[in-house]
């Protein structure tokens, strides 16, 4: 009988399958009920960050204003959330940080992909993803992806700051 490969049998840090073996899915929301039901599955998971409350009036407020709201899952687990807006040849991105228990994972470079993706089939020129000033995480994993920093910074004393890519023709 072969051996499988240790990939096969690992198993994540609550139990199930390891992310590697599921796939990651991104789901938009669609009315109320959906923000609802990433809120309440995500209260306990998302803090609040200088220009955005997690609370169901702020991420309601957030959609009002043209952000398109999606959910992060893998399996039947909500990870993350990751707003999207596009404003001329931009997209405008920021995302949740990943539920604790899936971190380390590679989830943020898929979301990273993501954004990318939805940015091309847009037809936007330019990424502009918005983080927290001492997300260092976030930091290297927009570094990775080719953004750049500018100088641009929004929110409570300066706290959360711009990232911007240009995408290639």
């Amino acid at each position: 009988m072969p051996k499988q490969s240790a990939a096969k049998n690992k198993r994540h840090k609550t139990g199930k399958k390891s992310p590697d073996t599921e796939k990651l899915t991104f789901v938009r929301a669609s009315g109320p009920e959906d923000y609802k039901k990433i809120f309440e599955y995500n209260i306990d998971a998302f803090s609040d960050t200088p220009d955005f409350k997690w609370t169901l009036g702020d991420i309601e407020h957030e959609v009002q204003d043209g952000w398109d709201l999606y959910s992060v899952n893998l399996g039947k687990d909500t990870i993350a959330a990751v707003f999207l807006k596009k404003d001329k040849d931009r997209l405008l991105s920021k995302n949740t940080a990943i539920k604790m228990n899936y971190q380390g994972s590679g989830h943020s470079h898929k979301i990273k992909g993501f954004i990318e993706e939805k940015a091309i089939s847009l037809h936007a020129r330019y990424i502009y993803h918005y983080c927290r000033i001492d997300n260092f995480r976030m930091y290297s994993l927009n570094e990775s992806h080719g953004y750049r920093k500018t100088n641009h910074k929004f929110g409570e004393n300066g706290q959360v700051v711009e990232w911007m890519k240009t995408l290639k023709d």
